[in-house]
């Protein structure tokens, strides 16, 4: 795999043109924000070609997209444009009965007037739940980072934040505190067989809840009222329950593996504590003995009644460390694994979105043929520059809260997310910013890869950033911080 690939050396070494570089992606960085009213918004999710002179060929601001943008402009001080985009997504917030609480997946201005799409007018018209659940989030880092406390207990946050939670926090015939959603609603956003209860989701839902408290509490110091004071309790306790679920039933080291494999199944009664969802032992790939070794852990996939889904992904286990959801023993238990698997998750252009890929039947059964998908392409075990940063900032956040812990570990973390960032930097430039990247090794361009992709351009800005710029930013991200 990677440690055999020739040019290794070649693509991790420190580069003298990395002010250039950095200072290149700056300037397509810029070019990526547009105006919504006169004002700037936000960033379309990519460029053109600059040699082709042509106009942006996805000119829309999307919700997902802009995160790791809004997160870059708030370290930049320029608070404006944040407030402007949260404003924007609040203004298209749905009233529709069937969707009241939604917000948009994208949206433009046509004609001076603003075309919101809810996912009406996306292939398979799919509808970004994470788009929703990331809207608190980035109001909560808004608020913090610019102290805007007149803006975070305005009405018009405090309503749309009440809107999402009555959404997101009701009664359903399960009984459980995740969210259940259908296949295509959040990053993997192709048929994937991620139905139910996705990590991604649940994590982001985690975060969004924490995230709303914060806010609901801001309120609360200006002037007390019953009735938020039931809302804040509600969302503490589907906070705790949810954390809890999550630990119980996604979180797996060898040790609990070996547990499941002896549980009993069909239990009836009150016996089913020991094995809730008839997990069958059986359904326990055989790669998890190696991908876990000793000392690793990770937040498994999806848990569905019989079908649990022990892929990694990425992006869902870098925000369990960086919302809090994962303790610290827990963290380091991931990063262990992250580096024992490095040739799997890092590999050539760090980093893969989730691990294994389907292949054969299963990616014909599950993907529907998807060709967009077909195996180590895409989301289906394809390699994502803009996931670095997550779990960069993960390491990093937790180097600088728990610096005594495991030093020779968190060393080796360090040392691993610098070669990665000289991966990029040597690599991406070349590679003019690819979406993704294909392949076991992710070596070759994606076969339907955008170029001049925003998430790539401004994930690696974040990257140089909290490893060059400013450390200490890192803590931006910890949503206890006050």
């Amino acid at each position: 795999m990677a440690r055999n690939f020739s040019q290794e050396q070649l693509r991790v070494r420190p580069s003298s043109k990395e002010e250039a570089v950095v200072q290149r992606a700056r300037e397509h960085f810029e070019r990526t924000l547009i105006r919504v009213r006169g004002e700037l918004a936000g960033s379309v999710a990519a460029l053109e070609h600059p040699r082709n002179h042509q106009e942006l060929n996805y000119g829309e601001i999307f919700l997902r997209d802009n995160v790791p943008v809004m997160i870059y402009l708030l370290l930049q001080g320029r608070f404006e444009i944040v407030r402007n985009f949260l404003e924007l997504c609040l203004e298209l917030q749905s009233s529709a009965y069937q969707t009241r609480g939604v917000f948009p997946t994208s949206f433009i201005e046509q004609n001076g007037e603003l075309i919101a799409d809810y996912g009406q007018r996306s292939i398979g018209r799919i509808t970004s739940v994470d788009a929703s659940l990331w809207w608190p989030v980035l109001c909560w880092l808004y608020v913090s980072r610019s102290k805007d406390w007149e803006f975070g207990v305005s009405q018009r946050v405090q309503r749309g934040v009440q809107l999402l939670l009555d959404l997101v926090l009701h009664p359903s015939f399960e009984g459980t505190p995740v969210l259940f959603v259908p296949d295509c609603a959040f990053m993997i956003d192709r048929p994937m067989d991620v139905w139910g209860a996705p990590l991604e989701v649940e994590v982001l839902l985690f975060g969004c809840l924490r995230s709303c408290c914060r806010l609901m509490e801001l309120c609360q110091q200006g002037s007390k009222s019953r009735l938020l004071e039931q809302r804040l309790e509600l969302t503490r306790q589907w906070q705790q329950d949810l954390r809890s679920f999550l630990l119980k039933h996604y979180w797996v080291t060898s040790k609990t593996m070996q547990v499941l494999r002896r549980r009993p199944t069909e239990q009836y009664g009150d016996q089913q504590h020991e094995n809730e969802f008839n997990v069958q032992p059986q359904v326990i790939p055989d790669w998890l003995q190696d991908w876990l070794e000793n000392r690793g852990g990770y937040l498994i996939g999806n848990m569905r009644t019989g079908r649990p889904d022990f892929r990694f992904y990425s992006l869902g286990n870098s925000l369990g460390c960086l919302f809090g959801l994962l303790a610290a023993p827990q963290q380091r238990a991931l990063f262990r694994l992250v580096l024992h698997n490095r040739k799997h998750l890092m590999a050539q252009m760090p980093m893969r979105i989730c691990h294994p890929p389907m292949e054969n039947g299963e990616w014909a059964n599950r993907t529907g043929s998807d060709p967009k998908n077909w195996p180590w392409s895409y989301h289906n075990g394809g390699h994502w520059p803009s996931l670095l940063w997550y779990m960069g900032s993960a390491i990093l956040l937790h180097e600088r809260l728990y610096p005594q812990a495991d030093v020779l570990l968190m060393g080796q973390m360090k040392a691993l997310l610098e070669e990665c960032y000289w991966s990029q930097l040597n690599q991406l430039p070349r590679q003019q910013w690819a979406e993704y990247f294909d392949g076991p090794t992710g070596t070759w361009v994606g076969q339907q890869s955008r170029t001049y992709q925003t998430w790539t351009i401004v994930g690696f800005l974040l990257l140089h950033h909290l490893l060059r710029v400013r450390p200490e930013d890192v803590t931006l991200l910890n949503l206890d911080l006050d």
